[in-house]
């Protein structure tokens, strides 16, 4: 493992997952969640930092697997990779939302298109950053 361009790569990601939450979430899906604002925990903002946390093991553990499977097919592999860990935690999770919380079925198909077209990014980044040592 090129240990200098996994962390690189985890970096990048967890930057890329950062800029694209805020767009999407802060920007894009604000009306929406304004709609089920009664949904959210007051304390929210207090505790967010643990998505920071989170955010950064899931990057590192993304770019991981991405190593284990490396075929050094470029960036189309990364698309691959990205569709099916992005459809793989999204489906599942956004759907599973949408039976825990009272959130219109749309909000949960959104988080499922956006949170896949971020992991897709992130595995384009993850292919162009990442190579075996040479």
């Amino acid at each position: 493992m090129n240990v200098k361009r996994f962390l690189l790569a985890a970096l990048a990601v967890f930057v890329s997952f950062q800029v694209l939450d805020y767009v999407i979430h802060m920007l894009i899906l604000s009306p929406d969640y304004e709609a089920v604002a009664s949904v959210w925990r007051a304390d929210m903002m207090d505790i967010f930092w643990i998505m920071y946390i989170t955010g950064a093991v899931m990057s590192l553990l993304f770019v991981y697997i991405f190593t284990k499977g490396y075929q050094g097919k470029g960036v189309m592999e990364g698309v691959r990779y990205g569709l099916v860990i992005g459809i793989f935690m999204m489906a599942i999770g956004a759907i599973n939302q949408y039976v825990i919380y009272p959130i219109p079925f749309i909000l949960a198909v959104k988080w499922l298109i956006f949170g896949t077209i971020e992991f897709i990014i992130a595995g384009i980044i993850t292919a162009l950053i990442y190579k075996p040592k040479q």
